[in-house]
């Protein structure tokens, strides 16, 4: 996980990547927290995907950062690598 941090934040050094991405943040967010829990579950798209009977390239696409997932598909993909949604509304 360190190195895909370390990834991000040199990615964020530029400008312009910085400026996509604080407008499509939540997307991202989203896309980096799959990405992490799939890796701390020592998993690969494929074995969340086997789980999830989905195939490896839709799990890449939520993964991608490029659209939001549905919150079934949330649902499933967490509980595919052992994970539940703890769900947390804040004021802005």
């Amino acid at each position: 996980m360190k190195n895909f941090d370390k990834f991000k934040k040199e990615l964020l050094s530029n400008p312009e990547v910085k400026k996509a991405y604080e407008e499509r943040k939540m997307e991202f967010e989203i896309a980096s927290t799959l990405i992490k829990v799939r890796l701390a579950s020592n998993m690969t798209q494929a074995d969340v995907a086997k789980k999830m009977s989905n195939s490896q390239a839709q799990i890449a696409r939520m993964e991608s950062g490029h659209h939001i997932p549905n919150f079934l598909s949330l649902q499933k993909y967490t509980k595919a690598v052992n994970q539940k949604i703890n769900l947390l509304i804040t004021p802005s």
